[in-house]
């Protein structure tokens, strides 16, 4: 079991800003930018690379919530977001995670 399903299931603390029956969103402890939201589907995807054709209604749930989050902080003209995907890609916590980073400026290339 993962940190996050620890969160999901209220086993551990977090600073929730946003919960539905499908994703939860919710403020990284270490956070790379002033404004740094975790968003998580409640359904345990490993990463993005593992999610399947019966996930497509999740994905596409996230996406739409990341507009809404951003509305609601104030950041919906300026934000990026990450999803790293395996361990060579720096994902830490295998489950499924959109980091929603704004309030600070973004150079290209990332990384």
């Amino acid at each position: 079991m993962t940190v996050f399903m620890n969160i999901i299931n209220k086993e551990i603390p977090a600073d929730i800003i946003y919960e539905d029956d499908i994703c939860m969103a919710f403020l990284d402890v270490n956070p790379s930018a002033p404004t740094h939201v975790l968003l998580i589907p409640k359904k345990p995807i490993k990463k993005l690379s593992d999610a399947s054709p019966d996930d497509q209604a999740i994905l596409g749930h996230l996406m739409v919530k990341v507009g809404e989050i951003t509305r609601k902080l104030g950041c919906e003209d300026a934000f990026r977001i990450v999803i790293n995907n395996g361990k060579d890609a720096q994902q830490t916590v295998f489950h499924l995670h959109l980091h929603i980073l704004a309030d600070r400026p973004f150079h290209w290339p990332p990384g």
